[in-house]
C-alpha cells in the first residue's frame, strides 16, 4: 500500500505520445508507419518500443514504467529522437502535433482490428488522424484504480487545457486548441463517464458496452481515464500530445500527483465529487474551445475563472503529493514556464502568424518536437 508522506513508495509512470509523420519539404502528413515500424522493429534490442495506430501517417511510443521524472523526460526525448531517425531513413519527419494543420486523406492502416473500424464507423474512422497522450500510473488494485478515477473526473478537462495542440484541421484555424479532442468525441464510448463506485461496477460497464456490439473489444473503451486492460494502471486519456516535450513531462507529473492524491482521499473516507457528466462535457468543451487562453470551468466551483487560477487551482489540489514525490519545485518552473510560452495551440498560432505559412508552421514544429527553440 502506497503511505504518505516522506518515506512513501512513489507510484510508477509511463507515456504513450502519438507522432504525426510528415513530409520533410511540404509538411503534409505521409503514410509512412509501416515503413518506420519496419525500420524499429530490425533496430530494436529486444521489444520495440513502437506500434502502429489507426492511420498510417502516424505512430506511437509508450516509455517503461519510471518512478522518477528525469526517467520519463529521458524517455520521451529518446523515443522522439529514435521516430526522428527512423522517420527520416524513409524520407519523412515527425511532428508531435494532435492534428495536421494541412489537408490530408487518412489512410486507415492494415490488419482485421482496423479494417473492423474503418467498415463499422465509416467516416468517423477515416477522420480519427488525431495524435493524443496517454498517462499511465501504477495503481495496486482495481477498487484503488476506480476510487481514483472517481475523483480526478473534474481535473481532466484542466489537463486538456493544458496540452491542447491543434487549432488546425484540413487547413482551416477551427477557433479551437484541441479540436482533436472534438473530433476524438465523436467515438460512441469517448468522454466523461458517471460515478463508478466500485470495480465490480466499472467492470459490469464495460462489460456491458463491449456487449452492446458496438465496440469490437475492451480496448475501445475510450473513457477520458480508465483502468488499463493490459497495466495495472489507470490510464488518462484525455491529452493532446504535447508539442514540447517538457509539456510532456509536465503533464506526466500532474497526473500522478493527481492519482496520488485521489488514492490518499478515498483512504480517508472522503467521497468522491459526484459533478453530473453533462458539466464535465461542458468543462472539457471549453478547455477544447480556449485551451489557457480564457476562462476554464473550476473543477470545485463549475463556475468559470480564469486559466492562469484553474491551473494554480490544480497545483494546490496535489501540493502534497507533488512535495512527497520531490516534484514540486519542478512541476511550479514547468508550469509558470508553460503559461510563459503557451501550449502547442498558442504556438502554432503564433508560428502561422509570423511566417504565414502552414507548411513553415509544421517545419518549425518539426523542430520543437525534437527539443529545438523554434526557429
Amino acid at each position: 500500500m502506497n503511505t504518505e508522506g516522506v518515506g512513501a513508495v512513489v507510484r510508477t509512470v509511463g507515456v504513450e505520445e502519438e507522432l504525426l509523420l510528415v513530409d520533410p519539404d511540404s509538411g503534409e502528413a505521409r503514410a509512412l508507419s509501416t515503413a518506420v515500424l519496419a525500420l524499429a522493429e530490425k533496430d530494436a534490442e529486444g521489444e520495440s518500443a513502437f506500434e502502429p495506430e489507426l492511420h498510417r501517417q502516424q505512430l506511437e511510443f509508450a516509455t517503461h514504467p519510471c518512478r522518477e521524472m528525469d526517467e520519463i523526460a529521458d524517455a520521451v526525448h529518446r523515443w522522439r529522437a529514435e521516430a526522428i531517425r527512423h522517420a527520416a531513413d524513409v524520407g519523412a519527419s515527425v511532428a508531435a502535433l494532435a492534428t495536421s494543420p494541412l489537408p490530408v486523406s487518412p489512410t486507415i492502416g492494415t490488419g482485421e482490428r482496423y479494417n473492423w473500424m474503418a467498415e463499422r464507423y465509416g467516416l468517423t474512422a477515416q477522420e480519427q488522424l488525431t495524435c493524443g497522450c496517454h498517462v499511465h500510473v501504477s495503481v495496486e488494485s482495481d477498487e484503488e484504480g476506480v476510487a481514483v478515477l472517481d475523483r480526478i473526473r473534474g481535473w481532466l478537462p484542466v489537463l486538456l487545457a493544458l496540452s491542447a495542440n491543434s487549432p488546425f484541421w484540413q487547413a482551416q484555424d477551427t477557433q479551437y486548441a484541441s479540436y482533436r479532442s472534438r473530433v476524438w468525441g465523436r467515438w460512441p464510448s469517448a468522454g466523461p463517464v458517471e460515478l463508478h463506485g466500485s470495480a465490480e461496477r466499472y467492470h459490469k460497464q464495460v462489460e456491458a458496452l463491449v456487449g452492446t456490439g458496438v465496440l469490437k473489444d475492451e480496448g475501445m473503451v475510450y473513457f477520458d481515464a480508465r483502468l488499463s486492460h493490459t497495466y495495472p494502471t489507470v490510464e488518462v486519456r484525455i491529452a493532446d500530445v504535447c508539442l514540447d516535450p517538457a509539456d510532456t513531462v509536465l503533464l506526466a507529473t500532474l497526473v500522478r500527483a493527481l492519482v496520488e492524491t485521489a488514492a490518499r482521499e478515498w483512504r480517508a473516507g472522503e467521497a468522491a465529487p459526484d459533478t453530473d457528466v453533462a458539466l464535465l462535457r461542458v468543462a472539457s468543451w471549453q478547455s477544447a474551445r480556449s485551451g489557457l487562453e480564457d476562462r476554464l470551468i473550476h473543477p470545485r466551483t463549475l463556475r468559470p475563472e480564469p486559466a492562469a487560477d484553474v491551473l494554480q487551482a490544480l497545483l494546490a489540489h496535489v501540493r502534497d503529493a507533488l512535495e512527497d514525490s520531490g516534484d514540486l519545485k519542478a512541476a511550479q518552473k514547468a508550469l509558470a514556464a508553460l503559461e510563459r510560452r503557451g501550449n502547442g495551440a498558442r504556438l502554432q498560432r503564433e508560428i502561422l502568424e509570423r511566417t504565414g505559412s502552414l507548411r513553415d508552421t509544421v517545419a518549425e514544429c518539426v523542430r520543437i518536437t525534437a527539443g529545438q527553440e523554434a526557429g
